[in-house]
């Protein structure tokens, strides 16, 4: 989960700098409140602000460790609620369920592997690589829960244990990387034009094509990449 290419690539979400929608209607097709649409829940703007805020604040402890800033913390943090739904969803459609032992496990795996890669990706502890690509620790239940979830698929595909061999590990990932694929094409997911588009890619916001005049030749930042479910 963790890694430099990962925290890269995280600590580059952020909001595309759009500017608010010139008419609440233009907002469309999320609906006016909402940060994204998953299937038939909402993300709030009120559930993203209250998370936001919550990284905002534990990042205050670590000073310029963090280098995910203010200005990109919203898509940051909306990838990873993204995410979590996503995985509801492929675990729903597999029949199975996690209780509170296995969440419990998944939050100590995550802080292990935290923990392991903070030093060579420049942090002091694992809890502050965590707020470096966007996880605050009010949202560790929740990627404890998305760390479940996928260790339980990871076992159904595998005959009831993890996998130990390399074909394994192949087939399970391929697997995974599929569920996952159809779960997100399931959800029609919309995520407010305010923060971007979904990178299907790695299910992470980024910027839209900004449409407004630019001096020629000034390329737009916009990425084109995962723009639509790959299955």
């Amino acid at each position: 989960m963790f890694g430099r290419k990962r925290v890269r690539r995280a600590a580059a979400l952020g909001a595309a700098g759009l500017g608010a929608c010139a008419l609440l209607a233009a907002c469309s097709p999320a609906k006016i409140g909402s940060a994204a649409i998953v299937g038939n829940q909402r993300i709030t703007q009120s559930t993203l602000d209250t998370q936001v805020a919550n990284l905002q604040g534990s990042a205050k402890a670590y000073g310029s460790q963090i280098q995910l800033t203010s200005a990109q913390m919203p898509g940051a943090v909306l990838s990873w609620l993204v995410r979590f739904s996503i995985v509801d969803q492929m675990a729903s459609s597999a029949g199975i369920t996690v209780n509170q032992s296995q969440v419990q496990a998944g939050v100590a795996s995550i802080q292990s592997q935290a923990s392991s890669a903070a030093s060579s990706d420049g942090y002091s502890s694992g809890a502050a690589l965590l707020i470096g690509v966007g996880v605050s620790p009010q949202m560790l239940t929740s990627l404890g829960q998305y760390q479940a979830q996928e260790i339980a698929y990871a076992e159904k595909v595998n005959g009831g244990k993890l996998p130990t061999t390399t074909a394994q590990n192949t087939t399970v990932t391929n697997a995974l990387t599929k569920a996952q694929c159809q779960a997100s094409k399931t959800l029609n997911i919309q995520i407010s034009p305010q923060f971007g588009r979904l990178d299907y890619s790695d299910y992470s916001i980024v910027a839209t094509p900004n449409t407004l005049s630019q001096p020629t030749g000034t390329p737009s930042p916009a990425s084109t990449a995962g723009l639509a479910p790959a299955c």
